[in-house]
């Protein structure tokens, strides 16, 4: 029994393909934002102990690691919502790559974030002045996950 050429083209594992991106994408992505969260969390219970009146300042590497997890949630419900009946195997490695770009580029992010919020809230406790800097760190390693979301999206209209 021989398949079509249009039957060989959609098999019954390309969704294996696409349900990887869509779990690789929320999975790591998330992780890289709970080790940010973790991390920067410590440093701002370890600052809070001697200067309090700064904990509301110092909770912005918290959130710009939560960002993180919101860009594989977005990557993951569109592949979710693209795995249809018509699911070729090409759209299954292409949403392979695209989860796999925003998770793993979250998961750097998210490590980044971590390292320069829980020094950088540890340091502005000491010196404010340090504050500004510690930003436009924060900055940089959140575009990093930027990035990666906006390749997944490129990857994925293909």
């Amino acid at each position: 029994m021989s398949l079509k050429p249009d039957e060989q083209d959609k098999p019954s594992y390309a969704y294996f393909f696409g349900s990887m991106g869509a779990a690789s994408a929320i999975v790591f992505s998330s992780l890289g934002a709970a080790y940010g969260t973790a991390k920067s969390g410590t440093g701002i219970a370890a600052m809070a102990v001697m200067r309090p009146e700064l904990i509301m300042k110092s909770i912005i590497p918290v959130v710009m690691a939560g960002i993180i997890a919101i860009y594989g949630l977005v990557v993951s419900v569109l592949i979710a919502g693209a795995l249809a009946d018509n699911y070729t195997i090409r759209k299954g490695y292409i949403h392979l790559a695209a989860g796999l770009a925003v998770g793993l580029s979250g998961l750097a992010a998210g490590f980044a974030i971590g390292i320069v919020g829980d020094a950088g809230v540890r340091g502005t406790a000491q010196q404010p002045r340090l504050f500004v800097g510690m930003i436009l760190i924060l900055i940089f390693a959140e575009v990093l996950g930027l990035y990666g979301l906006i390749v997944a999206i490129y990857m994925y209209t293909k």
